[in-house]
């Protein structure tokens, strides 16, 4: 799994001044607007004794833990420690990370990583959302979401594969009369995506689609349909059906919630029968989609993708997925992949956390110590950590 990447994690409209929980990379969460609605998102694992905030609730910007009442500021920093008497000062060690956060597509995004802003991979352009039918332009855009059992890499390889349709989407968007794949060239805009453009020879329509369009064509006889399937690093899928009757566009986030859990948030977007009437037989033709693909999927092994390109076999059809794997591998070389070094493990491997560090810890020198969850390569020896809480007990009068 990637770090140092935006992941869009939860629709909009859901994350609101009540505390939300929401896993990614097996990081959890803790969601909240403030009173202004600006949306956070901190660690949803309290440094005190490693409550869910995410149970809390919000008092002003702050979100309270729902165990002692430490109050926690949208920059992570705790702001008050109910227990302490009159006078006591706050430890510099009551904090937890607070990642960034953007509002973009009708999701909220959290960088998942500690670089600087900078050096921050951009969030990637989905262009229809500047012309909605809310807004007075063309694209009508509907919502849902699919639970997986299988690890988001493999999902991602699925959603641009295209050799795959003519089988396990037979009859819905697949023609196995045709299960030949055009030769293609990949398009790739920049060094975060790649598409590849195929026409696909549909089966007989079905349905609303069937009482609208021509029916009893022979299959071999259909007309193609220029497709366009791609990924956008790190974890996105876009399919562009050029359909006779106007365009369907569908944007997959695969979040993953571990290696081998996927829970899948997508939006699908049609300059067609924009009306509300339409927007159930959508929905419905998404989730068949995903409930044709992922009992294959999640049947797939080794679960993980394996980074030998060597492992699997690999045709001309899978050019799109053999270059994903290959800049999959120059970003573990960037020491991008998630760690055991990101881990907390506690006596049962099952209850460990994740703690990705945030970039505060990049951005504050001086704060360099001052985590109580901190990546494994970064734990002091036992000297040194008796040394800082001897300081830090006289520095500030608390327990040492």
């Amino acid at each position: 799994m990637l770090k140092n990447f935006w992941y869009a994690v939860e629709f909009a409209e859901r994350v609101t001044t009540k505390p939300v929980r929401v896993t990614c990379l097996g990081q959890e969460l803790a969601l909240y607007r403030t009173p202004k609605g600006r949306p956070v998102a901190l660690s949803d694992l309290c440094v005190h004794r490693g409550a869910a905030l995410s149970g809390g609730w919000t008092k002003g910007d702050t979100l309270v833990c729902p165990y002692h009442g430490w109050e926690y500021q949208p920059d992570g920093a705790c702001s008050k420690i109910p227990a302490n008497q009159p006078g006591r000062g706050i430890p510099k060690k009551a904090r937890v990370d607070s990642y960034p956060v953007v509002e973009r597509y009708g999701f909220v995004w959290v960088f998942l990583g500690d670089l600087p802003e900078a050096e921050r991979p951009p969030i990637p352009v989905w262009p229809e959302f500047d012309d909605l039918v809310a807004n007075g332009g063309s694209f009508k855009a509907v919502t849902g979401e699919y639970l997986w059992k299988s690890n988001y890499e493999r999902i991602l390889e699925n959603g641009c594969d295209i050799a795959h349709t003519p089988f396990v989407h037979a009859g819905a968007f697949g023609n196995p009369e045709r299960p030949d794949v055009e030769e293609y060239e990949l398009e790739i805009p920049d060094e975060w995506s790649a598409f590849a453009t195929v026409r696909l020879h549909p089966p007989a329509p079905k349905g609303l689609w069937a009482r609208i369009g021509r029916r009893g064509r022979d299959l071999k006889d259909r007309p193609p349909v220029a497709t366009t399937a791609g990924w956008m690093l790190p974890n996105m899928i876009k399919l562009h059906v050029r359909l006779p009757l106007g365009n369907l566009i569908i944007y997959d986030t695969n979040i993953p919630i571990d290696e081998t859990t996927t829970l899948v948030k997508w939006v699908a977007l049609r300059d067609f029968f924009t009306g509300n009437w339409a927007d159930r037989n959508t929905i419905q033709r998404v989730h068949r989609i995903f409930g044709q693909d992922a009992p294959v999927v999640d049947r797939v092994r080794p679960e993980l993708l394996p980074f030998d390109l060597g492992a699997e076999l690999h045709v001309k059809s899978d050019l799109i997925a053999v270059h994903y794997r290959r800049r999959r591998q120059e970003l573990a070389e960037q020491g991008w992949l998630l760690g055991e070094e990101d881990r907390i493990m506690g006596d049962v491997p099952r209850r460990e956390a994740t703690v990705i560090p945030s970039p505060a810890r990049r951005e504050n020198p001086e704060l360099a110590r001052a985590w109580v969850h901190k990546a494994k390569g970064l734990h002091p020896t036992v000297a040194e950590a008796e040394r800082i809480g001897a300081e830090r007990a006289e520095e500030e009068g608390e327990p040492s």
